[in-house]
């Protein structure tokens, strides 16, 4: 399956067969130029504006932005709730979580998670393959929180999003500091946006960092 990241916390995942999902497509406001793209479906967090610029998307996809168990050709979808904020809901409202199963993988799109780790949330989460989790702080977890859940899902990969990159208007911090909790060696970037993922025995959690994708 191919990960392509396109900014901020909107990602394309595409499985071999061609069917993809865009997640959480911003508008450009945010300070980045969302690409054309289309795609089959789109999932949604939550309905905050650089998260659910559904009209970005060619394609005509499928909107999920609720609970769900749902079947996309053959993709398996899931999504549970969650909260925007470490007060249950009371300053930023409610955050969806979504699970993707794709190629035999599974993938989990964290949104704007807000709340600290808990045993419960870990065990609707299991099992993770691939976290794209947040990183950036102040409306969401932080770079601390987000490490937290890293070790707890030990996930054969994890991309970080929802970080200040150049151009950026949003007050979040940059990825750095979430890459220091990692060892150099576990640590790659992909300058072009994108990675074909597949499944590979370690004890070790890649950090995977996909240079926003331009136009």
């Amino acid at each position: 399956m191919k990960i392509e990241y396109l900014g901020h916390s909107c990602f394309r995942l595409t499985e071999s067969t061609g069917t993809s999902v865009v997640c959480d497509p911003y508008d450009s406001s945010i300070g980045y130029v969302m690409p054309e793209i289309a795609a089959d479906a789109v999932t949604v967090s939550h309905r905050h504006y650089d998260h659910d610029n559904t009209g970005a998307v060619g394609g005509n996809p499928v909107i999920i932005d609720s609970e769900c168990n749902y079947d996309l050709h053959g993709i398996r979808i899931s999504a549970v709730k969650s909260f925007h904020d470490g007060q249950r809901g009371k300053c930023r409202g409610e955050n969806l979580i979504f699970k993707f199963r794709m190629d035999g993988i599974d993938i989990c799109h964290m949104g704007d998670l807000g709340e600290a780790c808990s045993s419960e949330l870990i065990e609707l989460l299991l099992p993770v393959d691939v976290l794209l989790i947040p990183v950036g702080g102040n409306y969401t977890v932080d770079a601390e929180m987000a490490k937290e859940y890293v070790d707890r899902l030990m996930p054969d990969a994890v991309i970080p999003m929802h970080y200040r990159d150049k151009g950026c208007k949003l007050d979040i911090e940059k990825v750095d500091g979430f890459l220091q909790y990692f060892d150099e060696e576990d640590v790659y970037e992909a300058e072009d946006g994108e990675i074909e993922f597949t499944r590979r025995g370690s004890d070790n959690t890649r950090v995977i960092v996909l240079r926003r994708r331009n136009g």
